[in-house]
């Protein structure tokens, strides 16, 4: 994963406050609004007690709950500096629990977490209910939507609507398949999943250009969508569960493989800060646990981190704090251009939850 979407925030000096918050606005709760309200009041108070500053918590405050127009389960990721929002990012589910933050680096791993997997892909659901032939007087209507799993829980992406008569249906099948490859293409589909009627989803599928003939998984079961959400999104989760996406999947595949021969891999929190100290991390892989108490003292500058103040301060560097572990891995990452992977531990357990990929192999470890 590119965490690009990152760097706006670390531009920003610091100390930065980090709120995740559930801001799910459940139709079971009579008023949803004093629920969240009530939520973060316990966290400005938890804010307050780190010492964040009157300003950036007024300007959490002016920004929590802002999303009353997104449906379903959700979140929010605040992040604010010196009384200005820094970062604000709608999250696909609720935090695992309301936390708040105040200090050096913002608290970014639960946002880059549920960016994962990040797979781009395209749903069809194909909605007939007539009879199976096409001299029937019926419609087939379709509704596509590409996006990325599973931001566009929350995000949605670009969606296609047609409606055509059934007897139509043979020779549409194809010109819909074509318009949906130019928007497949945009985003690089890795994943085309198709729903609903299986007469007229079947015709679909076998005039779908080839480009995306490979890519295609059908899913059964019925039901609408909820409007602002995701096409097809109930489906979509079972389908996306404990997957990864292809281009994370394929540096996870490089890393066993050097690791199989002792190649430029490295494994354990120590060896990882050593290699982000010295910019020398291609992909940090990473089985989060973000009950984790671990801690790492972090300098002014992303590949200023170490595991003890003494040995930051032996480096040259004066304004040290010490800070999650987690933090500051992030900022190390996206300061020297590294990529990120969250690993599901059940594919791979790492030692200390940490693994890296080398930008070039040691060369006193082929000595």
């Amino acid at each position: 994963m590119r965490l690009s979407f990152l760097e706006p925030l670390y531009k920003q000096p610091g100390p930065f406050a980090s709120v995740y918050l559930d801001t799910s606005r459940d139709a079971a709760i009579d008023d949803p609004d004093a629920a969240i309200e009530l939520r973060w009041r316990h966290l400005r108070d938890a804010l307050a007690a780190e010492g964040a500053d009157r300003d950036s918590i007024t300007a959490v405050a002016g920004t929590v709950g802002s999303d009353a127009d997104v449906p379903g389960t959700h979140g929010q990721a605040v992040f604010t500096a010196h009384g200005r929002l820094a970062l604000l990012d709608e999250l696909p589910a609720p935090p695992t629990r309301d936390t708040a933050h105040f200090g050096t680096l913002p608290d970014t791993m639960p946002l880059i977490v549920q960016h994962a997997p990040g797979i781009p892909y395209l749903a069809v659901h194909v909605h007939y209910s007539g009879r199976h032939s096409t001299d029937a007087t019926d419609i087939v209507r379709i509704d596509a939507e590409v996006g990325t799993w599973p931001l566009t829980r929350v995000t949605p992406g670009h969606r296609v609507h047609e409606e055509i008569p059934a007897t139509d249906w043979l020779n549409a099948a194809g010109e819909i398949g074509r318009e949906l490859e130019g928007h497949a293409r945009h985003i690089d589909v890795e994943a085309v999943v198709v729903a609903g009627d299986v007469w007229a989803r079947g015709i679909l599928v076998r005039r779908l250009p080839a480009s995306l003939l490979g890519q295609v998984s059908t899913v059964g079961g019925v039901g609408e969508s909820v409007p602002g959400r995701a096409l097809l999104e109930q489906r979509l989760e079972s389908f996306f569960s404990g997957r990864m996406a292809a281009h994370d999947r394929a540096l996870l595949d490089t890393f066993l493989a050097q690791r199989a021969r002792d190649g430029a891999t490295a494994e354990g929190i120590s060896a990882a800060v050593s290699a982000l100290q010295r910019g020398r991390v291609k992909v940090l892989f990473l089985n989060d646990h973000p009950e984790s108490t671990l801690h790492l003292w972090v300098g002014p500058e992303p590949g200023q981190l170490a595991l003890s103040e003494e040995e930051l301060r032996s480096y040259g560097a004066r304004d040290v704090r010490k800070e999650r572990a987690d933090a500051a891995l992030a900022r190390a990452l996206v300061g020297t251009r590294g990529e990120l992977v969250v690993v599901p531990e059940q594919q791979m357990r790492l030692s200390e939850g940490v693994g890296v990929l080398l930008r070039y192999a040691d060369p006193a470890s082929r000595a």
